[in-house]
């Protein structure tokens, strides 16, 4: 069994744990094989089935919310039996057994489905994961750790997009719609990252072993207490304006750029993402996870902002690159700050709760996001650029909560 290492927060990165490895490995695979299928995935809906924008969101908003509550039961139910790894691994299996059908999809319905299937997968694995990581490390290298899987996560995502952007430039070269035979090929490919993802974590990782554990009510949230709480209500304002990032491809190419143009943008932004997350993180282990969060918020907010008034695909290039900071900034900070705010024993039922309150709000926001562009029934909405314009006020009011927002003195939190 494996303690949480007792290193100084200035060791590099080599000496994490091995279960930081572990898991970020699993990552590093599965996102190789999810990003080469869920980027196009909004594409082959709208080219190749021809499916709206509102249909499109609340595809993309189920498939979110669907996993939940398995997010919020399986946090809870690691924290309750004390292992994390074979739930986790149970997760990434059940994703791993979906990918094939979506070779078989020809209909809304069918693609639904299959991103659903996956999404339980996710629902599952997601919150005995992240407590996973979060016990193999002192909170003092929490960021370091957070941001290192990150990282992994982006580096395979532009490996999965670089193959997913050769098989359609071979397939289709400049064309600025999607082929279903073209789809149809990237799903098979993406099937052996998933099965090396399972692997990684099944005969790379250990649990740990948690000293003096106390008894675990049937539901802790009180537990989680009021910082973690208010926490929770500034994250969720901000992310009632994240609708699903399909929305930024189906932008770019309503603003003219083809298929391999927006899967060399995301190439491009998954590479900034990749080399922002771990310096990110060990910063935020030195001068505080609530500041870095606040800087990322800000930048969020400026380039929707910038999507919403973009004129050109090219606009739209430059803007998603950019896009790379924010997530390199805040998602493995706001992780890692889940951690500094919560009981130990309690960890996994907080990040199934963050999980699966984000995971909710995906629904709503992604339905707003695909009403605002192309409206509901008879009315016709307002136009491709004002989801864009919502998530950029919604984010600008978040970060200032965020500044406002005063917790309890801890070196990890401090602004």
């Amino acid at each position: 069994m494996e303690q949480a290492a007792k290193r100084p927060a200035d060791e590099g990165l080599r000496s994490l744990p091995r279960n930081v490895w572990a898991v970020s490995a699993t990552s590093f695979f599965m996102d190789i094989s999810s990003e080469m299928v869920i980027n196009i995935l909004p594409l082959f809906l709208s080219n190749a089935l021809g499916v709206k924008t509102n249909l499109i969101g609340l595809i993309e908003g189920v498939a979110e919310s669907t996993s939940s509550l398995l997010k919020l039961f399986s946090g809870w139910l690691s924290d309750r039996l004390g292992g994390r790894k074979w739930i986790a691994v149970a997760g990434y299996s059940i994703s791993m057994l979906a990918k094939p059908f979506f070779y078989f999809a020809n209909t809304w319905g069918m693609v639904a489905g299959v991103r659903w299937a996956d999404r339980v997968g996710k629902g599952i694995r997601t919150a005995p994961r992240d407590a996973l990581v979060a016990d193999s490390v002192e909170e003092s290298r929490r960021g370091a750790a957070f941001g290192f899987q990150r990282a992994a996560d982006t580096a395979g995502a532009m490996l999965g997009l670089l193959i997913a952007l050769l098989v359609v430039w071979m397939a289709q070269s400049n064309s600025v719609s999607l082929g279903a035979s073209t789809f149809r090929t990237v799903v098979l490919i993406s099937i052996i990252p998933a099965v090396l993802a399972v692997a990684a974590l099944a005969f790379g990782a250990r649990d740990v072993p948690r000293q003096g554990q106390r008894a675990m009510p049937k539901f802790a949230f009180r537990a989680l207490g009021k910082r973690f709480m208010v926490f929770m209500l500034i994250v969720s304002i901000f992310d009632l304006g994240n609708s699903s990032d399909a929305f930024l491809v189906l932008r770019a190419q309503e603003r003219g750029l083809s298929v391999t143009g927006i899967l060399a943008m995301l190439v491009v932004f998954n590479l900034i993402y990749t080399l922002v997350s771990a310096p990110a993180g060990k910063l935020s282990d030195r001068i505080g996870r609530r500041r870095l969060i606040i800087y990322g918020w800000v930048v969020y907010a400026l380039i929707y902002l910038g999507f919403s008034a973009a004129q050109s695909g090219w606009q739209i290039f430059g803007l998603y690159v950019m896009y790379g900071l924010y997530y390199g900034l805040a998602y493995g900070s706001s992780k890692a700050i889940v951690a500094d705010l919560v009981p130990a024993e309690l960890r996994g039922t907080a990040y199934g709760t963050y999980n699966a309150v984000l995971g909710i709000l995906d629904l709503p926001a992604s339905l707003i996001a695909g009403i605002l562009w192309q409206g509901l029934g008879s009315w016709a909405g307002f136009g491709p650029s004002a989801p864009f314009l919502f998530g950029g006020v919604l984010a600008l009011v978040a970060a200032v909560m965020m500044a406002v927002w005063k917790p309890e003195a801890q070196k990890s939190l401090s602004a």
